[in-house]
Order: structure tokens, then sequence, then C-alpha cells
């Protein structure tokens, strides 16, 4: 019974601690958002890199375009964070349209290079009868440090850009409604990775350096951050509150914890065996046991 209630306590104080761990990650909500900002939702897209109009992660942007356009949108992320985008597209009237189209979801990091999508449908094909079509991508979880040659997602902006790829050419420029949200959620590990890169955070404007004397362009899309010489220098997001490290929570943590229950089984299964079974009413034995 000893051996139970040991087993027991050990069992309970391993819970406690992965239940501590585990509350910062949980506390940012289930779609990863911290409902802080309350900012108005853009109701605009950029056409391009450079005019992407930047969206905060849990906010719902919407666009009315033409069919053919180039949309684009860009988040940050930060290490640690699995970014998911989301796309719904409200397309035209079927007795308008000549026949079935293709849109595509495409997400690029802050070095323009393409992210593949872990999961999702980021292409899918609507029919001519459709009302409405959706598309969505979740990407890697985004690292903090990765080798020069690798295509890892690393921490910072990431743009968004949507369009049809295959359609009619008498359906080109039919109006159309989009409406897009990105989302970040905690995977744990921003720091797993053994190193940190400076955010993926491109300038806004072509020739601007740190240290110039130029004015920042007036939008309220960019991000100004001041260098160590005083000069502004619009980025193309804003950092996340919380820092581009996520916060201290990784999912070492986790394997810590179950670790840890691991061994105070082992420890007490290991000294239930070496003891052996002993009758409670048996007298001692051994050397000096009929003093």
């Amino acid at each position: 019974m000893r051996a139970l209630r040991t087993l027991g306590a050990a069992l309970t104080l391993c819970a406690a601690a992965w239940l501590t761990a585990a509350a910062p990650a949980a506390a940012d909500g289930t779609d990863g958002t911290d409902g802080k900002s309350g900012a108005e939702a853009p109701t605009e897209a950029g056409t391009g890199f450079r005019t992407a109009t930047e969206i905060k992660p849990g906010q719902q942007a919407t666009a009315a375009a033409s069919t053919g356009d180039y949309l684009y949108w860009v988040f940050p992320a930060a290490a640690g964070q699995v970014p998911e985008v989301e796309a719904e597209l409200k397309l035209p009237d079927a007795s308008s349209r000549h026949g079935s189209a293709t849109w595509q979801l495409d997400v690029y990091d802050g070095l323009r290079r393409h992210q593949p999508c872990a999961s999702g449908t980021p292409a899918r094909r609507a029919s001519q009868q459709d009302e409405t079509v959706t598309v969505s991508c979740t990407l890697r979880q985004v690292r903090s440090w990765s080798e020069r040659w690798a295509n890892d997602p690393l921490q910072g902006a990431y743009y968004v850009r949507l369009t049809v790829v295959d359609l009619p050419a008498q359906d080109l420029g039919l109006p159309i409604d989009a409406e897009v949200e990105a989302s970040v959620r905690d995977g744990g590990g921003a720091h797993a990775d053994g190193g940190d890169v400076t955010p993926l955070n491109p300038v806004l404007r072509a020739g601007t350096a740190p240290g110039t004397d130029s004015e920042p362009p007036d939008d309220d899309t960019a991000s100004d951050s001041t260098d160590d010489k005083g000069g502004q220098v619009p980025h193309a997001v804003a950092e996340p509150e919380d820092g581009w490290g996520s916060g201290w929570w990784s999912d070492r943590w986790v394997w810590t914890v179950i670790g840890a229950a691991l061994a105070a089984l082992a420890g007490v299964g290991g000294y239930t065996l070496t003891r052996g079974p002993r009758s409670p009413g048996r007298p001692p034995t051994g050397p000096g046991s009929d003093i």
C-alpha cells in the first residue's frame, strides 16, 4: 500500500507540473489570437509585395476586386508559432461566367521565398455554378534559426497572395469579394533551435537605409522603427506585442515532465521489486534478531 501511495503522489506531482507548464500555451485562445487589438480590419488588398496590406493575426480582412487581380496581404509570425491562412471568395453570378476557374492561395516569407503548405487546400477549382470557393494553407512551425541552404519558415513577415490561375478569358474583370483571415497558434519550442536570426521584415521603400533623413511614407500599414542613429525605417509589419520570440514557452517542458514521470514510475517499480514481499506480522530475521 505504501508503494501505491508513493506512486499516486508521484503521478499527481507530475500532472500538476505539466498543467502549470502548459497553461501559458493555452492562454492565447484556441485560434492563436491575442484578442487585444480591437483594430478595424482592412477593407482593401495590395497589388504586389511592396503594397501588401498589413493584417493582424485574427483579423478578417476583406477586399472588393476583379477576377484576374493579384491580391496581397502581409502579417507577422514569431518563432514557435504555426501560421494558418484561410480565404473565401464570393464569385460572380453563374449567368455571367463562362466556365470553371481555379483559385490559388500562396504564402511567402520576408525573403519572398514560397513556403509550402503542411496542410490545407491552397488551390481549388470552382465550377460555373459555385457561389463561393474557400482555399486554405497551414505552414510549418516558424523557427528562430535555420541553415542558409534551408527553406525553413523563419520569424518575420509573411505575404499572402490570392489570385485565379485558370479561367475562361471572357471572365476576366468580373467583380469578386474576398475575405482573408490569418491566424497563428503557439506550437511551443520557440527557443529550441539553438540560435536566433533577425526577423525577415522587409523595408517598405527601396533605398531607405538606417540613419537616413528621409521621411517614412504616410501609410497606416507601415510600422516604423528607429535605428541607432535616429532614422525612421518603415517595415512591412509591426513587431508582435510579445516580441518575435513568442514568449518563454517551449515544448521541451512537456518532454521534461514526461521524462520525470517515467523516471518516478521506474523508481517506484524498482523499489517494489527489490524490496520483495513481507508479511505484516513476521518478525525480522538476521543477525541479532534473537536479542
